[in-house]
């Protein structure tokens, strides 16, 4: 298989990095180097912040009105949806994201884009009714300047453009940062950029590791503003970093989400949704229902039709469209699945279902796989029936497809397990009892909870995390105002000049 070589977008122009270095790009559903990424150097990183300063501080984009930006924004989120086949593709081969998802989620992302750009002329400030004579006294919202974006491999043109959206909207500049992991698509989607007209510069981005990528980029001094999605660790050099440059930070962080049924709730629509929660993407998502929390009398019944639909789940080729799951992203993830998962059921797990890697999966074992998987990065759903909360897979992010299934009694149980997390990104509440829904809903220490549905979004609802899943928000409209700062102007009106403060005449 031919190697395919990227370069970075800045100041408009694509290049490689300075000193020339790259680093392979790896198909998880091969195993195989497929691409070669730059690895960006401080100074490549330097010529980005500072081609974006530019672009913010002169030119066409400084000029240019709410109006133009949205014009631009439309045009980019058109271009979006004809390309999101293309996009899809290339995010499969770097990811191992099923096709079937990146296409349809390539696509659905352009109406974030249309959302901010009809946002663009909507931000305003307010006059205020100032406690003094002869002032008329507003406010008015403007843009913060360069943005520094940094995005994981897992779902990256939606966090992308649940950052860029509202940053351009507002009148940024903008350096994204791709995951070194897989970086491909986010490069692909920059083309698209020159394409929409937008001037060089108000988009830049660099490709390569923290050190001294990520760190360079972060602690600039012209960076007004750093949104990261991503893992705690690197989350605390972020915060760091920012003590640099005194950059507003916005953290969206992991999760390990409560997915919680009462006995009165629909099985079938509970069952399902337990799956595209945990199963869906391969459980590599931030918000994923990784701990199912079982009212007692219904908690056989449930595990029962759980795991039968689970063993169903084909799993394959990312580029085929009959496969519903597709490899993990990288060998270090199902490295510490693997150990994750023996732990588990040396501290008293039950393994219900899956529990094996590699050429293990074969027909027969957790579904219809067909022949051998080869050097895939694969791992079959899994789950795990625990009898306690205090297991240490229980409160560990996996990023992978594996659900920890515990029992309930009462309501108030089931809030108290909920909430014995150091997450708070999502929770999953499947109950008919309204008031019920409400209460639990309210009790949960979370930034997004769902009723009787699982990992669903949109551009106009806003989401984030509580706790160490994170801090700030990011889509809906408020998103708008997170990437402006406000000023305070003051007129005086008066026909009169000012008096001497000092009483001299």
């Amino acid at each position: 298989m031919s190697v395919k070589s990227y370069q970075m977008l800045i100041d408009g122009r694509w290049v490689s990095a300075s000193d020339g270095a790259v680093f392979a790009s790896v198909n998880p559903a091969t195993g195989q180097a497929w691409a070669e990424i730059p690895e960006a150097t401080a100074a490549d990183v330097e010529a980005a912040v500072n081609a974006a300063h530019r672009a913010f501080s002169d030119g066409p984009w400084a000029a240019a009105s709410p109006s133009e930006r949205g014009r631009l924004l439309r045009r980019l989120a058109d271009l979006l949806a004809e390309q999101s086949e293309q996009l899809g593709r290339v995010e499969t081969v770097d990811t191992g994201k099923i096709i079937t998802e990146t296409k349809w989620q390539a696509k659905y992302i352009a109406d974030f884009f249309h959302y901010y750009a009809g946002c663009a002329d909507k931000i305003h400030g307010d006059t205020l009714p100032i406690d003094k004579p002869d002032l008329f006294v507003f406010t008015r919202r403007e843009p913060l300047g360069v943005v520094a974006a940094v995005v994981p491999w897992n779902s990256q043109l939606f966090l992308v453009a649940v950052k860029l959206g509202p940053a351009l909207a507002a009148g940024n500049t903008v350096v994204l940062k791709a995951s070194e992991h897989a970086s491909a698509a986010l490069l692909e989607f920059g083309r698209l950029f020159d394409a929409a007209g937008f001037p060089p510069g108000v988009v830049n981005i660099v490709t390569g590791h923290g050190e001294p990528c990520g760190r360079a980029l972060t602690s600039h001094p012209l960076v007004q503003r750093v949104s990261f999605t991503g893992g705690s660790a690197t989350a605390r050099h972020v915060i760091g970093n920012s003590a640099n440059n005194f950059a507003q930070v916005s953290l969206e962080l992991g999760g390990k989400s409560p997915f919680i049924v009462f006995d009165d709730a629909d099985i079938e629509s509970a069952v399902n949704g337990c799956i595209a929660g945990i199963f869906g993407a391969a459980g590599q998502s931030c918000v994923a229902g990784s701990r199912l929390y079982l009212q007692r009398g219904i908690a056989g019944e449930f595990l029962r039709r759980l795991v039968e639909q689970a063993r169903q789940i084909k799993i394959g080729d990312p580029l085929n469209d009959a496969t519903q799951m597709g490899p993990l992203c990288t060998r270090a993830q199902l490295e510490h699945i693997e150990r994750e998962v023996a732990f588990a059921q040396e501290e008293g797990a039950k393994l219900l279902c899956g529990g094996a890697a590699g050429d293990a999966l074969v027909d027969g074992l957790g579904g219809d796989f067909g022949d051998k998987l080869g050097d895939g990065l694969y791992y079959p759903p899994t789950i795990l029936d625990c009898p306690r909360q205090d297991l240490r897979i229980v409160d560990t992010e996996l990023f992978g497809p594996v659900l920890s299934a515990l029992r309930f009694d009462d309501e108030a149980e089931a809030v108290k397990l909920a909430n014995d997390t150091r997450h708070g990104l999502a929770a999953g509440i499947f109950t008919n009892n309204g008031a019920r829904a409400l209460r639990v809903a309210q009790a949960v220490r979370a930034g997004i909870v769902w009723v009787n549905t699982y990992r669903v979004v949109s551009p106009i609802a806003e989401f984030g995390g509580f706790k160490a899943s994170g801090s700030g928000r990011e889509s809906g409209f408020q998103a708008m105002y997170d990437y402006t700062r406000p000023k305070t102007v003051w007129l005086n009106t008066a026909d009169t000049p000012l008096a001497n403060p000092f009483g001299m005449r």
